[in-house]
């Protein structure tokens, strides 16, 4: 085990109380959300990041549970000193509903009837699936995640969050995916999933009974989507046209090449591992996604108030750079903070699971690129000039404060009182509040480099900046411990 890992982890299980109302319109009662967490949530819960699994993913994104053979599917961007630093971040990693490895999905008991679901589980979006995502993150008492990141159909729910919950995340990395799903995508899954509702064993979804998986069809469903993960180039330099374990073609139908064995053993190693219904609900999910609206991505966007990292696969042919580009334009047509770059691999989309140095970069690069607004405390205690210092002690003693600002009727800043202006009153016995509170106070603007308002506290020894907008109105308050609790364990 490499020392950067997470270490030992064990996966855990929240259940919703509420049911859950599907964009369907459907009811989905008792559900169940497997996840997995990584290092601390800090006192202001301002540093928790939410990791999205693409289609076969699950909860376990890093470190090792006990007997396992590998770490988990992200391991190479998620730990201490990585990207995803599970030093300085709280990571949440959680199985979409509809899955198979933990959340409620079609094996899953029905309480209707105390048996598994099959097809009458109801139809789930990815829409569906961040709803059930934000009931997680509100159940740690988050208010606000500073980062979703994911990957392909990771990615899709990366975009959702922020169209479905503008407020609620400040950073996001969409890494290899789209806005919506394309005709060519849709039909690699409608091919996969005929594979599996043909097979011998299916019966209409209804093959639990018989303790089988729908081997056949579910690992050539693998097979058809694995060849889509992966470029050209990198079947030509993993397998070219070599042979498996033969000198000479066979001349028959047998396994002559090396990239049919690996095809097969992609397939079986997989029906091991997933439920064949999963399978269908969840590419299903794919095809449904479009976050345009009236047909214009630009206007489905336009509520966005995250910053935006875009990151495509020069050789990802599954979804292209061409459709985080069209992501890229429709963000930049609403203003909205957003960057892009491509990593250059040969791995084709199966890249976002293997550039561990590339994407570490880029990944790390766009979250530690920090502004005032990144972290500003917004829901600010406040008192009006024509106070008196009581009322500012009794604020104080309620809301657990040390910094008080005084403004206007119309929230302009006029001055603060601090713990410190309060003894003095004691010791004056002084109760006019302008006569006592702190008027040079030394402020910040949202667009304010962390570190540079970090240098500037400690130089004037301030444990609080009030954040104000150019016309000197509050925006919020920001605290040394802020800036220490997001930086240290």
């Amino acid at each position: 085990m490499k020392k950067e890992s997470v270490g030992s982890v064990r996966t855990k299980f929240f259940n919703i109380e509420e049911d859950l109302t599907l964009e369907s319109g459907k009811i989905l009662k008792n559900v169940t959300i497997a996840y997995e967490t990584y290092g601390k949530l800090n006192k202001e819960r301002n540093n928790a990041i939410l990791v999205c699994h693409a289609l076969s993913g699950d909860a376990h994104a890093a470190g090792w549970h006990e007997g396992d053979k590998k770490p988990g599917w992200w391991e190479i961007v998620i730990g201490p000193g990585k990207s995803l630093d599970s030093e300085k971040y709280f990571i949440i990693s959680s199985n979409v509903i509809g899955g198979c490895k933990g959340s409620t999905g079609p094996a899953s008991i029905n309480p209707e009837n105390n048996r598994e679901y099959g097809l009458d589980f109801p139809f789930v979006t990815i829409k569906d699936m961040v709803k059930a995502e934000k009931r997680l993150v509100e159940y740690f008492g988050i208010k606000q995640l500073f980062a979703v990141v994911g990957g392909s159909m990771g990615g899709m729910q990366v975009l959702q969050w922020i169209v479905s919950y503008p407020k609620m995340v400040k950073k996001v990395v969409a890494i290899a995916t789209t806005s919506r799903s394309s005709p060519q995508q849709i039909a690699f899954n409608e091919v996969g999933r005929q594979a599996i509702t043909t097979d011998m064993n299916w019966n209409n979804g209804n093959y639990y009974d018989n303790g089988k998986n729908v081997e056949n069809g579910l690992s050539i469903a693998r097979m058809i989507a694995h060849i889509t993960y992966l470029s050209d180039e990198s079947m030509y330099e993993k397998f070219g046209r070599d042979l498996q374990d033969k000198q000479e073609f066979s001349y028959d139908f047998d396994l002559d090449f090396q990239v049919e064995s690996y095809l097969h053993h992609q397939g079986e190693s997989f029906v091991k591992r997933f439920d064949a219904n999963s399978y269908i609900y969840i590419t299903k999910a794919i095809d449904y996604f479009d976050l345009s609206k009236n047909g214009s991505l630009i206007e489905g966007f336009k509520n966005v108030n995250s910053k935006v990292k875009l990151i495509a696969i020069n050789t990802d042919w599954l979804y292209p750079p061409s459709q985080l580009k069209d992501i890229l334009n429709a963000l930049k047509a609403n203003d909205v903070e957003v960057s892009y770059n491509e990593l250059e691999s040969p791995y084709g989309h199966d890249a976002f699971l293997l550039e561990d140095g590339q994407l570490n970069y880029s990944i790390s690069k766009f979250l530690n690129d920090l502004y005032v607004e990144d972290i500003v405390e917004r829901d600010v205690a406040t008192i009006n000039s024509d106070a008196d210092v009581e009322d500012v002690a009794v604020l104080m003693m309620d809301k657990q404060i040390t910094h008080v600002p005084v403004v206007t009727k119309d929230e302009v800043l006029i001055g603060i009182m601090t713990a410190w202006d309060l003894s003095k009153s004691i010791a004056t016995e002084c109760d006019n509040l302008e006569a006592i509170m702190t008027r040079d106070v030394k402020t910040c603007n949202l667009s304010d480099p962390i570190d540079v308002v970090a240098r500037e506290m400690k130089k004037y020894n301030i444990s609080a900046l009030p954040v104000v907008y150019d016309d000197l109105k509050l925006a919020g308050i920001i605290t040394i411990d802020q800036i220490s609790h997001l930086f240290t364990n």
